[in-house]
């Protein structure tokens, strides 16, 4: 696994062995930030937020194509681990934050850093965290006005319409994978 574009381009990631972890393949992170320079051309100025971030390659990616800050939560100490690496092997360790922890426990303490351009959820699969974490991120308004909140999950998972405030404007499949980009939704709250 390697960032694909940059200024830590080329630069090879550090990644997990076993089935713990599941990072997402460069094939499926290209055609994913192809998705997002079409909708928003320059990463430059974006805060970040990378949620189940593993080894880091999300958030990270961002950060070498211009964003200019990156929180990263997940809650293993081998995750841990492999971000601190990654950063430093890309020269990105000055510009991210590590939370460690479950990430639905963890949200909250991104309120203070809040609104994020980018949020990327990649759960692991088939354990229903996207729902939850989605419902979170729009209770706490994580999601910056025009921010884009990106998503993979297992192609056997449902994409919701809309969770909140957040809605799907764009879903691609790529094998096991499934990516999808939502927004803050532009319509009135459903009333009760």
């Amino acid at each position: 696994m390697r960032i694909i574009s940059g200024s830590a381009r080329g630069k090879r990631l550090a990644t997990f062995d076993g089935s713990q972890i599941r990072p997402t393949s460069d094939r499926v992170r290209e055609a994913l930030f192809s998705m997002l320079f079409s909708r928003l051309g320059t990463f430059a100025g974006r805060r970040v937020l990378d949620l189940y971030a593993g080894s880091g390659a999300l958030g990270l990616e961002a950060l070498s194509r211009g964003a200019c800050h990156a929180t990263l939560i997940d809650d293993g100490s081998q995750a841990a681990s492999l971000i601190e690496h990654n950063a430093s092997t890309c020269q990105l360790q000055d510009r991210i934050s590590l939370i460690r922890g479950q990430v639905l426990d963890k949200l909250t303490l991104t309120q203070n850093r809040a609104p994020f351009d980018l949020i990327f959820i990649d759960p692991p699969y088939d354990k229903g965290l996207l729902t939850p974490t989605l419902a979170t991120i729009s209770d706490l308004s994580l999601l910056a006005e025009d921010g884009i909140v990106c998503i993979e999950i297992s192609s056997r998972e449902t994409l919701p319409d809309r969770i909140g405030q957040l809605q799907c404007i764009a879903q691609r499949r790529y094998g096991a994978s499934q990516i999808g980009l939502l927004t803050r939704c532009q319509c009135e709250e459903p009333q009760t």
